[in-house]
């Protein structure tokens, strides 16, 4: 990891279940996470936390990567095809970031984490409440 930036900011990595997939994103110390009751994501147990692309870093594994579209075929759900674990994807609402799945980062590397509720079952009605997320 490297030195923090203003706001506490560093270079943290994450992985999917085997390691064949492996990441960084540039996050604070403290976050929120969304808990999102869209299809997918409750069957999935997936837990946002939403990025700019450039506090996104693919180390490893693009060629290991799957990709599953659904319903308007925007969003890249992107899957471990050794492990199935699906530890970021790009969102339809920002399409200028990642989402990165919490329970692929380490718990540990955190002071804090807030899990706040989604309702993505509405998603035409709420997903302008994330598109700040990954703005610079």
């Amino acid at each position: 990891m490297s030195e923090a930036s203003a706001d506490g900011r560093v270079w943290r990595r994450g992985a999917c279940h085997c390691g064949a997939v492996v990441f960084e994103a540039f996050v604070p110390p403290r976050i929120t996470v969304d808990a999102c009751n869209c299809s997918i994501c409750a069957m999935t147990g997936f837990l946002h936390l939403i990025v700019p692309e450039a506090h996104f870093r693919l180390l490893s594994g693009a060629d290991k990567l799957s990709v599953y579209k659904f319903n308007t075929g925007v969003a890249e759900h992107t899957f471990c095809s050794v492990c199935g674990v699906k530890p970021f994807y790009r969102l339809r609402s920002n399409p200028d970031g990642r989402s990165i799945n919490y329970r692929c980062l380490d718990p540990n590397d955190f002071e804090s984490v807030e899990t706040r509720a989604f309702d993505g079952r509405n998603w035409e009605a709420n997903a302008h409440t994330l598109s700040h997320l990954s703005k610079l």
